[in-house]
């Protein structure tokens, strides 16, 4: 009998102890919809990043699209906030040390994303500890990889007559976990020995980081900035600005669908499609946003130059891009303007048209109408 290329889950309701080691077989990833798909994928992420090394200053990529990617990585995991909810709690982060409830939780996965950025930047390899800390930043916890004790099952959700019941049981025992999360950390480090185009290394990794779950809880989320952290790792990207979660969100039931019919069926082929067509779809969403943003702040600077005698106006207008809700202290913190100036000019902007000013929490905000309107289309 012809052995079959990828082994797989007999039993849902048992450990998967025998997830297969990576690489998986190059025939369920080198076939001809797979690769026309690639190069589609390809030249969006490339012309995604080509646009955004162009930018002088990608603070407000860095402020907006990444929290935009964290706002629906979480909505994944049901984890719901609006975005002025989110802006103020963005607003307010470095101040406010009582943030609750969603907001709090979205920052979180926001701080996770760029901590694991960084971790790549000056460490140029991914290890056990980069998973450690970016589930210890998602979580704020102190704890690590599962202990062999801990009994994990993935069960069907909503309210049928399966609700409930386990779909997938993922590997447990002393050293088990460890052992499969250093071979999926091997994998995705030696590019000599795993010759895999990068994107389909980041399709197989993460399905691979889904099935073994080595934590807890949080490992949607910690295998959601995997993905991006592989991206800019593999240098396709300089910073983790991808929208990928807006695209998983949108097709949440594929996704988990797919995820289980590689366990259940080794259907390699539909999954690795649908995780490049994530990134081709997600790249030209965010290269359009980012297109979107930069016209509308050229056209705000050319409006105040033309319409008022505010002095600064490209270091005001950076300011009100970097983030969808602007404050006095933020002008006065980076010393752009006294306090007086500040108010004075951000009062001006409202009266054009260009801000709105919103009272939350006892707090008084300047909302950027033209960046709110962006990110939320």
């Amino acid at each position: 009998m012809k052995e079959p290329l990828f082994t797989i889950n007999p039993d849902r309701n048992v450990p998967w102890n025998d997830l297969p080691d990576l690489p998986i077989h190059e025939k369920l990833y080198r076939t001809i919809n797979i690769m026309e798909q690639l190069a589609n994928t390809k030249a969006a992420l490339g012309r995604l990043h080509g646009r955004s090394i162009a930018i002088p200053n990608q603070g407000v990529l860095i402020n907006t699209i990444s929290l935009q990617e964290a706002k629906a990585s979480s909505e994944i995991e049901n984890i719901f906030t609006t975005d002025d909810e989110l802006y103020q709690a963005y607003s307010e982060r470095e101040e406010d040390t009582a943030l609750k409830g969603a907001p709090k939780e979205v920052l979180r996965y926001r701080e996770a994303l760029w901590s694991g950025h960084d971790y790549l930047i000056k460490n140029n390899e991914f290890s056990e500890d980069y998973f450690v800390q970016t589930y210890r930043k998602i979580k704020q916890t102190s704890d690590g990889i599962r202990p062999a004790s801990a009994n994990i099952y993935i069960k069907q959700g909503g309210s049928g007559p399966n609700a409930g019941a386990a779909i997938y049981t993922p590997p447990r025992g002393k050293g088990v976990i460890e052992s499969k999360l250093k071979n999926l950390i091997e994998f995705v480090n030696d590019d000599e020995a795993y010759n895999i185009d990068p994107l389909i290394k980041m399709a197989i990794a993460h399905y691979q980081f889904e099935a073994i779950h080595p934590f807890r809880d949080g490992n949607g989320r910690a295998g959601r900035i995997f993905n991006i952290n592989i991206l800019t790792q593999k240098g396709l990207l300089d910073l983790p600005i991808l929208f990928l979660s807006r695209y998983i969100i949108d097709h949440k039931n594929d996704y988990y669908s797919l995820l289980a019919g590689v366990t259940q069926r080794g259907q390699w082929e539909k999954w690795i499609l649908f995780m490049l067509k994530a990134v081709e779809v997600t790249s030209n969403l965010t290269f359009n946003k980012i297109n979107d943003i930069i016209s509308a702040k050229d056209g705000i600077i050319e409006a105040i130059q033309e319409e008022t005698k505010i002095r600064k106006p490209e270091q005001l207008v950076q300011m009100i891009f970097t983030q969808p809700l602007t404050k006095v202290s933020h002008l006065t913190d980076a010393k752009i303007y006294a306090e007086g100036t500040a108010r004075n000019y951000l009062n001006e902007l409202c009266e054009l048209g260009i801000l709105e000013k919103k009272t939350m929490s006892g707090h008084h905000y300047y909302l950027n109408l033209e960046l709110y309107r962006i990110l939320s289309e």
